[in-house]
């Protein structure tokens, strides 16, 4: 299991880095086979004054890829919103897993 934490346009200081670090941890109780977990930190519309904080979560389990983007005014709260939809997606692949 692998977390991989890319930071584009701009420099994450270490206390952004060690919130992503640590909930992302949180998606291992909601599915044991996950691989590998990606996320992404981006800043949009940067010609504009207004910049918007993208999060971008992909999951990597077996046979399949999850992938969430979440936009807000803060990296916390992008990341937060991804995160729960990603969980949202979790349980449902879980779910349909154990139906069959």
């Amino acid at each position: 299991m692998t977390v991989n934490i890319q930071t584009v346009r701009f420099d994450a200081d270490a206390k952004l880095i060690e919130y992503v670090r640590q909930r992302v941890q949180k998606l291992f109780g909601f599915h044991d086979r996950i691989m590998k977990v990606d996320v992404y930190l981006k800043l949009d519309n940067v010609v504009h004054n207004i910049k918007d904080k993208v999060a971008e979560i992909k999951v990597h389990v077996p046979r399949q890829q999850l992938f969430v983007k979440q936009t807000s005014k803060s990296f916390e709260q992008s990341f937060d919103e991804a995160l729960e939809s990603l969980i949202t997606q979790l349980k449902r692949k879980k779910e349909k897993q154990y139906q069959l």
